[in-house]
């Protein structure tokens, strides 16, 4: 059920975070799971997390989709995501500690490639080999990961159970990447014998869950279930589309979806882009609306902008709608979920990036090459702030006036409908539009 006491219109939906990552994608795809029989993720690694809040208690989720915290519901990873195994060993370990059966209702594609501890290691000499030129990675090893993916020497899910060819490609990387990885310190030289023994020891473990996702996703449509599609990050990442190079290594579009699970687009009803009332990023990259002041710090202390998965503190600043025209128009966005509206109850007043200056003319579009996007200056409308407390309001009519000019601008610019407002971070602090 609703705040309002409908219910949610059941259909297949892709999720997928309009900005820079970290927008509250985990409160929102809990939400729809209520209407969804399957939650399957697409895209990324342990590089993002996912922060739910379910009667004071705090769930993050790295690798398994939101929706596990559903009874009865089944979630899917996707061979678009990269696995680390251990890591998914340690959030399997800690559902158990919170009393989460996740057995006979969590899959994984036999496509999807594994993180291995070299990738790790290669991530953060990477990364250090950069200096000031760095894009501000995670370290998680998700690069890499990609990297062979794309190469096409990856391991994937299935060659745990072929101890052959999992000893051979083992041994082939350790051979291919030893330069590399003589430059590690003592306490973390990989011995590929000892790591092919313990993948080899997860084949138990991982054997009830292994499936052929796209034909799981396509039987399940056939038999009238419905599918909520997990993305990770933000649009504003995408490694096609995004602020590249200061990007994660996969498409975090929704077209991502589709190649990260197999399935085709008359499988998707609708897209919901996530969108914060104002805008943070994480890591190095351009942020044209970026505030280096009071304010920009209040947002963060208010909005408790650390991330998830790293624990480093996001970048704040103002709303802006020029970056947000651009994820409407290459998701397809069709409406939105904005959240951490209470946030902004503290100010006295709010700015809007309607445009960017850019070589002293007025631009409407983020730039064409993406290395230019560093040399924006953004063109600001003003707003009132509302001085009034929205944390835990769950009906439109309850907002202040003030609040309701600055969402319905939001979604009159984008051209795009409100599914949700969020106003805190527990399920119940939601205001659900009338024909979400």
């Amino acid at each position: 059920m609703d705040s309002q006491g409908g219910r949610l219109e059941r259909k297949n939906r892709v999720i997928v975070g309009a900005q820079w990552g970290d927008e509250g994608k985990g409160k929102v795809v809990d939400l729809l799971s209520r209407e969804a029989d399957i939650v399957a993720r697409f895209q990324g690694g342990n590089n993002a997390g996912h922060t739910i809040v379910v009667d004071d208690n705090k769930y993050i989720l790295h690798l398994i989709p939101s929706g596990i915290i559903h009874p009865g519901k089944v979630c899917l990873i996707g061979n678009g995501v990269v696995l680390d195994p251990f890591v998914f060993l340690e959030e399997l370990d800690t559902l158990k500690k919170v009393g989460i059966d996740y057995q006979d209702r969590l899959f994984i594609s036999a496509a999807t490639n594994l993180i291995m501890p070299y990738h790790r290691a290669l991530d953060g000499l990477e990364e250090s080999g950069r200096g000031k030129k760095g894009i501000g990675t995670t370290g998680r090893g998700i690069g890499p990961s990609y990297q062979d993916k794309v190469k096409r020497t990856g391991i994937r899910l299935a060659d745990l159970f072929d101890e052959e060819r999992l000893t051979e490609k083992i041994k082939t990387h350790c051979e291919n990447k030893k330069y590399m990885l003589d430059q590690l310190p003592a306490d973390q030289k990989v011995d590929c014998a000892s790591l092919v023994a313990k993948l080899i020891g997860l084949q138990d473990i991982f054997r009830p869950m292994i499936t052929d996702a796209s034909l799981m996703l396509h039987e399940a449509t056939r038999s009238g279930a419905t599918i909520l599609f997990e993305g990770a990050q933000g649009a504003m990442l995408d490694v096609d589309l995004g602020t590249y190079p200061y990007c994660t290594s996969s498409n975090t579009t929704a077209g991502g979806a589709l190649t990260g699970l197999g399935i085709g687009p008359s499988m998707i009803n609708e897209v919901i882009g996530i969108v914060k009332a104002y805008t943070t990023r994480v890591g190095a990259g351009p942020f044209p609306t970026e505030l280096h002041d009071e304010i920009g710090e209040k947002l963060q202390k208010q909005g408790a902008e650390f991330g998830a998965t790293t624990g480093r503190p996001r970048r704040t600043g103002w709303l802006d709608l020029v970056q947000l025209k651009h994820s409407c128009r290459i998701n397809g966005i069709d409406k939105i979920a904005i959240t951490k509206l209470d946030v902004l109850d503290c100010l006295d007043e709010i700015k809007v990036c309607t445009a960017y200056e850019l070589d002293g003319e007025r631009i409407d579009n983020t730039p064409m090459d993406m290395m230019r996007f560093k040399d924006c200056k953004p063109i600001y409308k003003t707003f009132a702030g509302w001085d009034r407390s929205t944390e835990g309001v769950t009906t439109y009519t309850e907002l202040p006036q003030k609040a309701r000019e600055y969402v319905g601008y939001i979604c009159r610019e984008l051209n795009v409908e409100m599914l949700l407002l969020s106003t805190g971070p527990a399920r119940e602090h939601t205001v659900m539009a009338p024909n979400g």
